[in-house]
């Protein structure tokens, strides 16, 4: 499973970004894709996710605010992310869970004050 992402960039505080992620490869075999983030000095953590049945899990700290979306069809997942902060400044990773997971390359989200 191959993942190429999208989006990301440097935003103001309160403004809104959009993350695209599409799969290739033996895409029939995902069951679960996400987005994960790293930021400088920290673990990588899990933003959202989205199961093949509509499923979906966020963290607390961003519920409310990102929203993650899939097509079954196109094997795509995005993350519309808006109100943005300070504290999401991080590199978001594509994540595809078939067996194995796969990551994507990442993409730097910068949020300033």
């Amino acid at each position: 499973v191959q993942l190429v992402e999208s989006g990301g960039g440097l935003v103001q505080a309160g403004g809104s970004l959009r993350l695209s992620c599409a799969a290739s490869g033996s895409i029939f075999r995902i069951i679960v894709m996400g987005w994960y983030r790293q930021a400088p000095g920290k673990e990588r953590e899990l933003v959202a996710a989205i199961t093949s049945a509509g499923s979906i899990k966020y963290a607390d700290s961003v519920k409310g605010r990102f929203t993650i979306s899939r097509d079954n069809g196109n094997y795509t997942v995005a993350l519309q992310m808006n109100s943005l902060k300070p504290e999401d400044t991080a590199v978001y990773y594509c994540n595809a869970f078939a067996i194995v997971h796969y990551w994507g390359q990442g993409t730097q989200v910068t949020v300033s004050l």
